[in-house]
């Protein structure tokens, strides 16, 4: 399970970090490297999730969209600097309790 969250977190800190090097590059007029450098690492983040030992591409992407919209919050108060609110809160814990469902109820 250790495992797991650990290359959930690697990928989601790749796509949003990739991301946000895109959106420097694109929205706040950073150098050309920033883009390049940004489509770089989102081609790692592609290749991350294929890490998880999960048999199903779709559960692994689901449950991962959760982890995202954690990261994603976190990620906008640490480095935009931008307090997530209680309802930023709330919904980033619905969505890690869905996460939790889908990949560790029991099944047949």
């Amino acid at each position: 399970m250790l495992l797991a969250i650990v290359i959930f977190t690697l990928a989601g800190l790749a796509e949003i970090g990739g991301g946000y090097l895109i959106w420097l590059w694109l929205r706040e007029s950073k150098p050309l490297w920033f883009g390049i450098a940004g489509a770089l690492v989102l081609i790692v983040y592609g290749i991350i999730p294929t890490l998880q030992k999960f048999p199903s591409f779709g559960r692994v992407y689901a449950a991962y969209g959760g982890v995202f919209v954690v990261l994603a919050v976190l990620w906008g108060w640490l480095v935009d600097k931008k307090a997530p609110d209680g309802y930023d809160w709330l919904g980033a814990a619905i969505c890690i309790v869905g996460v939790s469902v889908m990949l560790w109820a029991p099944r047949n």
